[in-house]
C-alpha cells in the first residue's frame, strides 16, 4: 500500500499493488501543466485507487484529463480512457515515500527540451550553490 497526497492535504490518496510502469514524461502537455521539464507518472487500473477529497477535472485534451487540488494547485493524477481504458496515472512526486515506484523509463523523448540529453552532466549540489 503505498499513500500520497497534494501539497495542502486536501487530496489524498492510497493505491495498491504495483504499477503497469513507472516512468518521466517529458511531453509537451506535461510541461504546461506542471510547469516543470517533466513529470513522473505511475499508472494503475482505477479500482486499486482509492481517493478522498475531490480534485478539479480539467480535459487538457480530446482524451486526456488531468486532476488536481483546487485549493493548492498540485497535480496529481491522469486518465485517458482512449490509452489507458480504466486506468490512471498518479503523479509520482506527490508519493509519501519517494522510493516507492522509482522510474522504469523516460517517454515522449520526441517532445523533450533539446537541452534534456545533456541535463545529467551538469553540476550537482546538496543545495543552493554556495551554501
Amino acid at each position: 500500500m503505498a499513500t500520497g497526497k497534494c501539497q495542502c492535504g486536501a487530496i489524498r490518496y492510497e493505491v495498491s499493488g504495483e504499477p503497469a510502469h513507472s516512468a518521466i514524461c517529458h511531453c509537451a502537455d506535461c510541461r504546461a501543466s506542471s510547469g516543470a521539464p517533466m513529470v513522473g507518472w505511475a499508472l494503475f487500473q482505477q479500482d486499486v485507487v482509492s481517493i478522498e477529497g475531490t480534485p478539479v477535472a480539467y480535459q487538457s485534451s480530446q482524451n486526456a484529463t488531468r486532476h488536481f487540488c483546487g485549493t493548492c494547485g498540485t497535480g496529481l493524477f491522469y486518465t485517458n480512457p482512449a490509452i489507458f481504458p480504466g486506468g490512471i496515472d498518479i503523479q509520482t512526486a506527490t508519493l509519501d515515500d519517494q522510493s516507492a515506484f522509482p522510474p522504469q523509463a523516460h517517454i515522449q523523448m520526441a517532445e523533450a527540451p533539446p537541452w534534456m540529453a545533456t541535463a545529467n552532466d551538469l553540476p550537482k549540489f546538496d543545495r543552493f550553490p554556495g551554501e
